[in-house]
């Protein structure tokens, strides 16, 4: 089992800054494959970052790519997504997900799918405003 919780998250300008953090407790989080995902009202659930903790590349979505920054420390088993230059069409409630570490190491747009993740955090409100 792993607890996830994010936090971070509140109300920005657009062109603003926020980081979120997802602190990860319970079995440890190493071994996993931790994604960061996004729903706005009326719209489909996306995957915005991820990456494998024990190392390697990280997946970002087109929408988020050059913005945004997903890092990890693992002293702390906590994963956090720098957040920049936002927009309001980032508004949305932030997710932070973890599971077993195949999405992360097939890659391509399998890290952006969120049926291959078992633990889920309650989620951290991002509103951007213009």
């Amino acid at each position: 089992q792993v607890q996830l919780v994010e936090s971070g998250g509140g109300s920005v300008q657009a062109g603003g800054s926020l980081r979120l953090s997802c602190a990860a407790s319970g079995d440890t989080y190493s071994g996993h494959c931790m994604g960061w995902f996004r729903q706005a009202p009326g719209k489909e659930r996306e995957g915005v970052a991820a990456r494998y903790t024990g190392g390697g590349s990280t997946y970002y979505a087109d929408s988020v790519k050059g913005r945004f920054t997903m890092s990890q420390d693992n002293a702390k088993n906590t994963v956090y997504l720098q957040m920049n230059s936002l927009k309001p069409e980032d508004t949305a409630m932030y997710y932070c997900a973890a599971g077993p570490p195949d999405p992360c190491l097939y890659g391509g747009s399998w890290p952006a799918n969120g049926n291959s993740y078992n633990y889920w955090g309650q989620g951290t409100q991002v509103t951007v405003s213009s």
